[in-house]
């Protein structure tokens, strides 16, 4: 005997913590703008982010 099926999907929402696609793409636009500042600091300041920050 078959189930039936439903009709309609519900609309949930996405979470917006764990392993998701919106999780994902954010850590990943997080983690450019972070490269790309570390790059222009040691372009202006002329010494590496460890150096700038007085680690070194």
């Amino acid at each position: 005997m078959t189930q039936p099926q439903p009709s309609i999907t519900p609309n949930q929402e996405e979470p917006k913590f764990g392993f998701n696609p919106y999780a994902e793409r954010l850590n990943g636009r997080a983690a450019m703008l972070g490269f790309v500042l570390t790059l222009l600091i040691e372009f202006i300041t002329g010494q590496g982010v460890l150096s700038w920050l007085g680690l070194l």
